[in-house]
């Protein structure tokens, strides 16, 4: 399960990740700039599969999955940055939009 772009085999269960922008700074809803080196509680991100090895049961291609930025290995590939996690360190995967709602209106 690789993208076919990526020069890379994945082996095991490692997943290999395009980490979201939300990694760096961020904006609070009044609009505020948070820059990443301020001192909060410990923060997860997300961050896109891009190519997955033979073992990993759960998480697949183009899913959106929550992971711990202190627990990652970073890889550079044809000059961009990924994250190269286990599949044991994925916290949680997102749903679609289209199955995550029962279409239901009250």
């Amino acid at each position: 399960m690789a993208d076919a772009a990526l020069p890379i085999r994945m082996l095991h269960d490692r997943i290999l990740l395009e980490s979201s922008a939300e990694a760096g700074e961020r904006k609070s809803s009044a609009g505020i700039v948070i820059p990443a080196t301020a001192s909060m509680g410990r923060r997860l991100v997300w961050g896109k599969v891009v190519a997955a090895g033979p073992h990993v049961r759960q998480a697949n291609l183009g899913d959106t999955v929550l992971y711990d930025p202190e627990e990652l290995a970073e890889v550079e590939l044809e000059g961009r940055a990924y994250v190269l996690l286990r599949e044991r360190d994925v916290h949680a995967i997102s749903e679609p939009a289209e199955q995550s709602s029962s279409g239901m209106y009250l």
